[in-house]
């Protein structure tokens, strides 16, 4: 408690953020400013009884942290006006696709910058938030910005900023991945007979269950499915099709490459 942050953007994420950072008492309401153009946006900011402003021109003073929480479109239009911070403050990027290199070229070689990578259930703080810093960002200013982003999930760090288009391919867009293997869960459920709902249901369940029981268990996910799994049983049945010639793996490791491979497009 006691540092001060500058959230730039409060859409759906940032603001979800700046939520757990109060509720979760790692940041003080006084200590927090909003910078949003959106009347609406700042007014449900507001109401969190944090500092709001229209525009970083209305600010005399910078922060601890800023934390750059925007369309990544915008960055070169925005992050300029945020240079004069660059001697006491250190940014945070949730930008996907931006790279240190870029802010670094806007704010200067000698800013403190790091980047993370979100993910959408960070919204309900079951996200997993992913960490590179840059050569300036000291010790001190690494484990507060660990401490607030573990307000919104689980929170890893990289050395080497070329794996953030892994990452990206993994846990930034692999919610997208999951909900879609619930749909076709539950239109598999609905052609084998089950009502709609009792489809859906049993699908979205049996997906909760099964990552709630491998992020508590200390076995493997590979020996909880083999605890799943009698010989010549029903899963085993199923998993036949899923795993001859290591149909799923493949289909999922192309499906990951397809989306680094994008990532990497996106950041040139």
């Amino acid at each position: 408690m006691g540092k001060s942050v500058i959230l730039v953007g409060c859409g759906n994420m940032g603001y979800a953020m700046l939520k757990g950072w109060i509720a979760a008492g790692k940041l003080a309401s006084k200590d927090a400013t909003v910078i949003e153009p959106n009347e609406g946006l700042r007014a449900r900011a507001a109401a969190l009884g944090v500092t709001v402003a229209e525009s970083v021109d209305e600010l005399a003073a910078g922060a601890d942290m800023i934390v750059f929480a925007v369309k990544p479109q915008v960055i070169r239009e925005i992050a300029p006006a945020y240079a004069r911070f660059a001697d006491e403050a250190t940014f945070v990027s949730v930008l996907a696709g931006t790279g240190t290199a870029t802010f670094e070229e806007i704010l200067g070689r000698h800013a403190a910058i790091m980047r993370c990578m979100p993910n959408t259930p960070a919204a309900i703080g079951k996200g997993m938030m992913v960490l590179f810093s840059n050569r300036n960002v000291t010790g001190e200013a690494k484990a507060f910005a660990e401490e607030l982003l573990a307000t919104s999930g689980a929170v890893t760090t990289i050395d080497n900023e070329e794996l953030m288009d892994a990452v990206t391919a993994v846990s930034g867009s692999g919610p997208a991945y999951v909900f879609h293997f619930i749909e076709c869960l539950t239109a598999a459920g609905e052609k084998a007979g089950l009502p709609a709902e009792t489809a859906k249901l049993l699908a979205m369940q049996t997906v909760f269950g099964a990552v709630s029981l491998a992020k508590e268990s200390d076995d493997e996910p590979g020996k909880l499915r083999e605890q799943v799994t009698s010989p010549n049983g029903t899963t085993a049945a199923a998993l036949s099709v899923f795993m001859d010639e290591n149909r799923l793996l493949d289909l999922v490791s192309d499906a990951v490459d397809a989306a680094k491979k994008r990532s990497i497009e996106l950041g040139k």
